[in-house]
């Protein structure tokens, strides 16, 4: 097997799933040749709770999109989710003396938009630029070239927790992987199944995982908030569980079996027999009620992030309405009681623009992975995707980098 020179592997550490897709770069645009994916039994609500397992199932969703791609994946760019991370706007100012601005002018306004107080187990994971702001001139995209005497930046900040990452790496380095980048799961998500015009006019994009269910909304073509809820499909599972009296592996196959978000929607002619904890026998139950406990669970969830988006402050600016994606996407009657809670349109999203196995990864469980293929294939113009391999640089040879950039703009000027 080839190495797969000029393949990009997304991988989506889930908490029920772990998925890989694996793309190239063609003259017809971004190429889906190999998928892989398995059951995740190491992984709650985004973080690792078990090495070993975690490892294995990676492991296992890698040998199935290297056997599918006919090639060898050594590296990865890895998706993060759960309730450590965390988002926030910050500003940074510096001036400019009346000329022309240059690199090292940007880079001095994101380094000063960024200087943060962080707690010492947390580390930023993506500066995502809002906006420049030249001399009071608001909105402007790309100030290179541009003349004034003060600049402004107003950015979005995401950190995380350390352990959470180095835990993620530790997995990944152990299934024999290089991890090139980390990202946040929505704004992979958001790559894949979002138009453009939809970044312009104000959505926010709704990955609903099986732990956690992460936000990202979009204004003006930037992120301008995220927020991770600790709710997902597993939660479901187990109000079907304990309302049931079920084990947990039954309960999940009823749900993906019969399962609707609307009651009132249910086929009550069905026949569902479950068997009780204990495996004695098994009795049938009214489908109503396994409607009523769902819709009752999914209501709460979307409640939830509804208040999220409330005290986001974008709340009434999402003109292009909600898009849902993720495995709990997926669910049933999902699509209009989301429109019933937000008071706003919704769209199911799945990942477009690729070619090869197009019609494998247009499912909302792939946007993530996809999303990551996406984002490192194209490039990343937006800057939120942090090379991790600058990690372990001691912090003289990352200020003697700096130093030596400075020193080559300086002489630029001139």
């Amino acid at each position: 097997m080839a190495k797969g020179q000029g393949t990009i592997v997304g991988l989506d550490i889930g908490t029920t799933k772990i998925c890989a897709v694996v793309g190239q770069q063609t003259s017809e645009g971004v190429q889906i040749v190999g998928i892989g994916s398995s059951p995740s039994f190491g992984v709650r609500s985004g973080v690792v709770v078990n090495i070993d397992r975690t490892v294995q199932a990676i492991r296992k969703a890698i040998d199935g999109a290297e056997f599918m791609a006919g090639c060898k994946i050594e590296s990865v760019h890895v998706g993060i989710a759960g309730t450590h991370v965390k988002g926030e706007n910050s500003t940074g100012v510096v001036a400019i003396k009346n000329r022309e601005i240059m690199s090292a002018d940007i880079e001095r306004v994101m380094d000063a938009a960024q200087a943060i107080a962080l707690p010492y187990d947390r580390e930023i994971l993506h500066v995502i630029p809002q906006e420049f702001i030249v001399d009071d001139q608001r909105g402007i995209i790309d100030p290179l070239g541009m003349s004034g005497v003060r600049l402004e930046a107003k950015v979005h900040i995401i950190t995380a927790a350390s352990t959470a990452l180095r835990n993620i790496q530790k997995c990944c380095e152990k299934a024999g992987l290089y991890v090139e980048t980390f990202s946040l799961e929505s704004l992979a998500s958001s790559r894949a199944v979002l138009y453009p015009d939809e970044r312009e006019l104000g959505v926010a994009v709704i990955d609903m995982g099986g732990g956690t269910s992460d936000i990202a909304i979009y204004h003006g073509g930037s992120v301008r908030y995220t927020a991770v809820v600790g709710l997902g499909g597993n939660h479901i599972t187990n109000d079907i569980s304990v309302g049931l009296r079920t084990s947990l592996e039954d309960a999940e196959k009823i749900k993906k079996t019969y399962g609707c978000a609307l009651a009132d929607k249910i086929d009550r002619s069905q026949e569902i027999r479950i068997a009780p904890v204990g495996g004695q026998g098994s009795r049938r139950i009214d489908p109503y009620l396994l409607g009523q406990i769902i819709e009752a669970r999914v209501e709460e969830m979307l409640t939830i992030i509804d208040w999220e988006l409330t005290r986001s402050g974008y709340g009434d600016q999402l003109h292009a309405g909600i898009v849902l994606t993720g495995g709990g996407a997926l669910l049933p009657g999902i699509k209009e009681l989301a429109e019933a809670v937000f008071d706003l349109p919704v769209r199911i999203g799945v990942p477009y623009g690729f070619s090869g196995l197009k019609d494998v990864v247009n499912n909302p469980i792939f946007s993530t992975a996809a999303g990551l293929v996406l984002a490192n294939v194209e490039g990343d113009e937006s800057g939120i995707y942090k090379d991790i391999a600058s990690r372990g640089e001691s912090w003289l040879g990352s200020w003697f980098i700096s130093f030596v950039k400075r020193i080559r703009d300086w002489f630029g000027e001139f």
